[in-house]
């Protein structure tokens, strides 16, 4: 009967004291926020439209752009074989 009693208690606490988080306007007023302008709907309707023309819908440096080799195969690995041999690029381990 105790336990009961202090469950009860505490819950009635918590009920009242949960009140105060809801201490504001029931119409919700204080997130309206209101807007004072000198601009017409023709001219914000104008330059919404102008901006979607230019806008890409691809990603900036997401292109990819193709390369047409002109170079052999056999000459490109002897010129990397050449550039290992005069230490031009490095090989192996370095330590």
């Amino acid at each position: 009967m105790n336990t009961t009693a202090r469950f009860l208690s505490i819950a009635a606490v918590a009920a009242f004291a949960s009140f105060g988080a809801y201490a504001d306007e029931a119409d919700g007023s204080q997130f309206a926020t209101q807007f004072e302008t000198n601009r017409t709907r023709a001219e914000v309707a104008a330059e919404a439209s102008t901006v979607a023309q230019t806008r890409s819908i691809e990603p900036a440096g997401s292109r990819v752009t193709t390369y047409q080799s002109t170079a052999d195969r056999s000459a490109v690995r002897a010129q990397a074989a050449e550039a290992v041999r005069t230490g031009q690029i490095p090989s192996g381990e370095l330590g």
